[in-house]
């Protein structure tokens, strides 16, 4: 089974990579748009995706709650592949906490989709 963990954000989206397997979650890339995490899905042969969810950390709704919602049904109805929400609540936070994480948006985000994808992995059983 292969994963795509997804850090979802209005001008950059981060990405990263797992399989059932190993259960271990690695930083990919950054997309700019759906196109481009439509075409990932079919080279890296995706079986499922695991999408942050952003909520505040009082559990509300956030502004850019409606575009994400717009993502993520667009993204299930032309991949046709099964889609799992996590919570995404203090991922780049975590991201720019881990040593080594270059403090520029790009790999910020790559990890911070990491982190989402392996809190998803560690569920698995």
């Amino acid at each position: 089974m292969r994963y795509l963990g997804i850090d979802w954000g209005e001008k950059r989206i981060g990405l990263a990579l797992g399989d059932g397997e190993t259960k271990i979650a690695v930083p990919f890339r950054v997309a700019g748009g759906l196109e481009e995490v439509l075409e990932i899905i079919k080279e890296e042969e995706i079986n499922a995706i695991i999408i942050g969810k952003p909520l505040s950390i009082t559990n509300h709704q956030l502004p850019v709650t409606k575009q994400f919602e717009k993502f993520k049904d667009e993204l299930m109805a032309r991949s046709g592949i099964p889609i799992e929400l996590v919570d995404e609540r203090l991922s780049s936070k975590a991201a720019d906490a881990l040593a080594g994480t270059k403090k520029t948006k790009a790999p910020r985000d790559a990890v911070a989709a990491m982190i989402i994808l392996q809190q998803f992995l560690d569920g698995l059983k």
